[in-house]
């Protein structure tokens, strides 16, 4: 940005045009208060310097009212120095403004409480036992005032909530009895006169309760009774973004023993829904046109009006609706995310992935400036006005104080932040061309040729627009003309429902998407247009709207897990989806960070937590599987991500059953996961099964029975189905003594059963699945902590959590335990016919199980296929690697095929064929079962890679392979 050069009307500002005496309001406080200046101890004010200068006052012989009065004045008149003439940071000046209010909320509420009392008697209702209990009421802070950022001449707006409907207990002679209503109507009238009443001292703040339930036609107080019914029947779009930032604000009392945080029951639910839910763009679009209206009838015949740096263009406002209409879609399953303070706000918003950090930056820079020129304007007068001054005079000393050096200077840099933020807001909330959609039907609501010259669409009538669509499409969305869900819309859902089958049909005339996809999409949306805000998230995401009929039309099976889980295609909007793998670390972290969101309000109960291991596992399921259809992954990529996500599922599961597990004897529990076949061998595909085995190292003598309960929980947390699914179906019949055996070992018992030890000894078949084993996780392995870009909050108070040093040695202890037995199983001397005839009969009861047809060739069951592969792999495996070091890591087959190669034990290119062999065929499996399609595929097409996976087995294991 090139500095404009000061003009003959602007010249350079010097320190001198800082000082805070050029403020009317600075100069009228020390002319009227020289002598109680002096009561305010030194220093930014805080909540204990501006007590003491209230008791101060009051020794002076001030009333209360009058104190508080004046102590506003002394407060902001010390704002003004440390700010404009120290560069006090934003924080120091909002905090101070906001403790001033809530200390003056709470002495007005002490004042009122011993007044009224005297004259009606304490509030009361009659408790759980019968006996009469005092009722309470709250002070909810609304707006900057909830979220601790007030400004220096704002108003505060409040809402007045009591606890309980009853009756006073009467004066002390037992009369003047009245209902709790009138009681708490009368101490809001009290507080009003202490706090907000102009006299001769101006007042502590102005007050509005525009915001409470029904308005200024509502009653002052509500009961929380009444308040959530309001927000059940009542409740519209805009105020959840008010109760965003709702904080109960007085009094103190009821804070400090949490009585307050009964009203968390009513609000959270309200503010967030449980699906993200982009309905509240279009109520967020309203809102902000309302206030652009206003503001440009207060800037009639007043041009000077239009230059505010609040609801102008670019303004405060602007970031403020950006931010809190991501919380508001996100925070229902993003708990995080939930928060008051507009910068803290945004820095979760970009650990969330929500918004890059190079945009969250530039909105708070923009913030802390927008919001510093707002305290200047009401430094001048100490008017709540947020219109730039036109004094020459004015202007000079707000340039000095924000550090510029002279007035265009400033302004320009004024313009630049308010230009990135406008843009910012309006790419958010869909600004002229509305999320950039370049197909009929995109964007428009009045029925008029869109920017493209495309018709808008407006009616809700499908049948208008059937003659629009492709004659499959077209017939489909025929059907839905009469459909009950249909007709049950809402106007403007159905609006949108139109408009989404006008952009699917220009789409499929521009070739953009198949014909298939379409069809797809179709009977994706029928079922679930109950849930409106699908269809206002693939309006409001035109980018997100393609992408998923690009899926669709890739595969069925994308289709199907859709309609499982519909709500992951949230995920579609994410720009970094096809650029990123799955992340354990950051993906457990996250969780963690989740559940102590939960944890801190109160939500984490054992549904909660269920709810939202499965949402994150199906999300996560589903970034991988649209990387996996857009080609971004290979095949041994997708078993790897999916492989490591199970592993990230069992850590976070067994760590959170841990901590609620009743009768557990130990912060860390002393036990281990040992992974068997695909997921040992990290080749989990969509809905694969988990063969695993839970080991135990605890000499305790419960331990048999804390253990048993500890895994029979966490199996039911893993395959117990809720509203949001399952996650995996548990295996653990390769146990000791399979389902016959105890549920969960000993790891001695384990490791004597595996070396042959004692009577009681495993089967070959069982040391063929060893070579594919792995240690998973123990039960101390750390709990991460997400990176410093990518952080979240910290898990404070969420129960004890696996991850913490204390039994370190046995986490080494059973893992290197765990990896000497395995090598001492497959490193056993063995007979090398006799291993071979058992692992020749094993693959003759397998293939019985699965017979093939016909001529079609099945590509994992039919002589040549991926079995005789991974057979063959397991015959090297037992048999060579007591002396061939090399193929005893478990490095799945591919590497282990090559690695058999250059050991010699395999001809010239026969690893390197067998394992191409296998690749294609795994790539073949996966491919069909994307598209639920048979397995079986004709033989000629796969001949080649058939011949090199017999000529495998042929080497390794003879001529014992049935024809």
């Amino acid at each position: 940005m090139n500095v404009i050069p000061p003009s003959p009307n602007h010249p350079p500002l010097t320190p001198a045009d800082r000082i805070a005496e050029h403020s009317r309001f600075v100069q009228r406080v020390r002319r009227r208060y020289t002598e109680e200046l002096a009561c305010l101890p030194p220093g930014a004010p805080v909540h204990a310097s501006m007590q003491a200068c209230l008791a101060e006052l009051r020794a002076r012989g001030l009333a209360l009212p009058a104190a508080l009065r004046v102590l506003r004045q002394l407060v902001l008149e010390r704002l003004v120095v440390l700010d404009c003439e120290q560069d006090a940071p934003l924080a120091v000046v909002t905090r101070a403004v906001t403790e001033l209010a809530e200390l003056a909320l709470d002495a007005a509420c002490t004042l009122a409480w011993s007044e009224l009392d005297e004259l009606f008697g304490a509030p009361q209702y009659l408790g759980p036992d019968g006996q009469p209990q005092r009722a309470r009421m709250w002070v909810i802070g609304m707006g900057k005032l909830g979220a601790r950022e007030l400004n220096v001449s704002s108003d505060i707006d409040l809402i007045y909530v009591y606890d309980h409907d009853g009756e006073t207990a009467g004066n002390a002679q037992g009369r003047n009895r009245i209902s709790n209503h009138e009681y708490f109507g009368k101490a809001v009238k009290h507080i009003y006169n202490t706090v907000g009443e102009a006299t001769e001292h101006g007042n502590v703040f102005r007050v509005d309760l525009a915001l409470r339930p029904n308005g200024n036609s509502g009653p002052s107080a509500v009961s929380l009774g009444a308040l959530e019914e309001y927000f059940l029947v009542q409740g519209r779009e805009w105020e959840r973004f008010a109760w965003l930032k709702s904080r109960v604000i007085a009094p103190a009392a009821s804070i400090a023993d949490k009585s307050a945080s009964a009203l968390r029951g009513a609000v959270l639910p309200f503010v967030f829904r449980k699906y993200l839910d982009y309905n509240v763009f279009d109520s967020l679009r309203t809102l902000h046109r309302q206030i652009r209206e206003h503001a440009a009838k207060r800037a009639a015949g007043n041009p000077g009006r239009a230059n505010d740096v609040k609801l102008s263009r670019g303004g405060i406002r602007e970031i403020e609706f950006t931010v809190q209409l991501l919380q508001v879609v996100r925070g229902g399953q993003f708990p995080e995310l939930r928060t008051r303070p507009t910068l803290d706000a945004l820095t979760r918003l970009c650990r969330a992935g929500l918004m890059p950090q190079a945009n969250a930056d530039a909105l708070a820079r923009a913030y802390g400036f927008l919001r510093r020129v707002e305290h200047r304007i009401q430094y001048l007068d100490d008017q709540q006005t947020h219109v730039m001054p036109t004094r020459d005079d004015d202007l000079n000393w707000l340039a000095a104080t924000m550090g510029h050096a002279n007035v265009c200077d400033f302004l320009h840099t004024l313009d630049a932040h308010r230009e990135l933020v406008a843009q910012e807001f309006d790419t958010l909330l869909g600004g002229p061309t509305h999320g950039g959609c370049n197909g009929k039907g995109c964007n428009g609501r009045n029925g008029k040729p869109g920017a493209n010259g495309q018709p808008r669409g407006t009616t809700d009538d499908l049948q208008s627009v059937l003659a629009q669509l492709p004659e499959a499409f077209a017939a489909k969305v025929a059907q839905w003309s009469g459909h009950p869900r249909v007709l049950a819309l809402r106007e403007d859902a159905r609006a949108r429902l139109v408009r989404l089958v006008q952009r699917t049909g220009a789409w499929l005339e521009q070739g953009r998407v198949s014909e298939e996809a379409a069809l797809r999409l179709a009977d994706w949306i029928e079922p679930l247009l109950r849930r409106e805000s699908y269809l206002a998230l693939l309006q409001e995401r035109p980018s997100v709207h393609e992408r998923l009929l690009r899926l669709m039309g890739a595969a069925k099976w994308p289709a199907r897990y859709l309609l499982q889980h519909p709500g992951v295609i949230d995920e579609l909007a994410s720009q970094q989806l096809l650029a990123e793998r799955f992340d354990a670390v950051q993906f457990e972290a996250e969780l963690e960070a989740r559940r102590a969101a939960l944890h801190s309000t109160g939500e984490d109960d054992e549904e909660a937590l269920l709810n939202l291991l499965r949402r994150a596992h199906h999300a996560e399921v589903f970034r991988t599987l649209a990387r996996d259809v857009e080609k971004v992954l290979t095949v041994e990529q997708v078993a790897d991500d999916l492989s490591a996500l199970a592993d990230t599922m069992l850590r976070l599961t067994a760590r959170w059953c841990w901590a609620r597990l009743k009768n557990r004897h130990r912060e860390e529990p002393g036990f281990a996961i040992i992974g068997y076949g695909k997921l040992g061998g990290k080749e989990l595909g969509y809905g694969s099964d988990l063969d695993i085995v839970f080991v135990y190292e605890d000499e305790d003598e419960r331990a048999p029975e804390i253990y048993g309960a500890f895994v029979r929980k966490m199996i039911n947390w893993m395959t117990v189905k809720t509203g949001e699914g399952d996650l995996f179906e548990i295996d653990t019949a390769l146990r000791p003594n399979g389902n016959s055996g105890m549920l969960v070992t000993s790891f001695n018992a384990y490791a004597n059963y595996q070396q042959q030890r004692g009577s009681n000894t495993a089967w070959t078949w069982e040391h063929q699945a060893m070579t594919r084993a792995r240690f998973v996780m123990s039960g101390s392995e750390e709990t991460p902590t997400l990176p410093a870009t990518r952080g979240s909050l910290p898990p404070e108070g969420a129960g004890p959590a696996l991850g913490r040093p204390d039994d370190g040695a046995v986490t080494a202890s059973l893992r290197e335990r765990f990896d000497a037995v395995r090598e001492a199983v497959i490193t056993s001397e063995r007979d090398p016919q006799a291993l071979a005839a058992e692992i020749v009969a094993m693959r003759e009861k397998v293939r019985a199980a699965h017979p093939v047809r016909g001529t079609r060739f099945d590509v994992k069951h039919s002589p040549g296929g991926m079995v005789d592969v991974e057979f063959a792999v397991q015959y090297l495996v037992l048999s060579q690697s007591r002396t061939h070091p090399e193929l005893r890591a478990n490095s799945g087959n591919i590497d282990l095929l090559l690695r058999a190669e250059r050991a010699g034990l395999l001809a010239p290119g026969m690893g390197e064929a067998a394992s191409r062999a296998y690749r294609e065929l795994r790539q073949i499996q996966h491919r069909a079962r994307l598209d639920e399609a048979p397995t079986q595929v004709d033989a000629e097409l796969v001949e080649p890679q058939a011949a090199a996976v017999r000529a495998l087995w042929q080497h390794v294991l003879g001529s014992r392979m049935a024809a």
